[in-house]
């Protein structure tokens, strides 16, 4: 369960998206409670939802049960960082990968064409 970056940490660690986790901080971007920040209380897997801790509703009876959110509907604001995370963060860095020489092929590998032209 994948969900997008805020602009300022997409820009700050070159990625896209990020699997969400418990404690990360986000904001909802679409639906009846867009506007609202909060922490990930729970990540429902089978569900594929994700639980806020200040997105909830009023029972009849007075209780209140959290809401289930699409993790495509939010974005991540602060990431809780550990090593695993950071690992994931290095992995999908992109300027990283095209220091490496990895990714998009240049317009002279296109124009070449001298990976096709010993194909029969």
């Amino acid at each position: 369960m994948s969900a997008p970056l805020s602009q300022e940490l997409r820009s700050k660690y070159n990625v896209r998206s990020l699997p969400i986790r418990k404690d990360d901080e986000v904001l909802v971007q679409r639906g009846q409670y867009k506007g609202r920040e909060g922490k990930v209380v729970t990540c429902y897997r089978k569900k594929y939802v994700i639980y806020l801790d200040r997105v909830q509703r009023e029972k009849v009876n007075g209780q209140t049960v959290p809401i289930g959110i699409h993790p495509s509907n939010v974005t991540i604001t602060k990431i809780k960082l550990d090593k695993d995370r950071k690992a994931i963060l290095e992995r999908k860095n992109r300027s990283a990968a095209l220091e490496k020489g990895k990714g998009k092929f240049t317009d002279a590998e296109v124009q070449g064409g001298a990976a096709m032209a010993d194909v029969d």
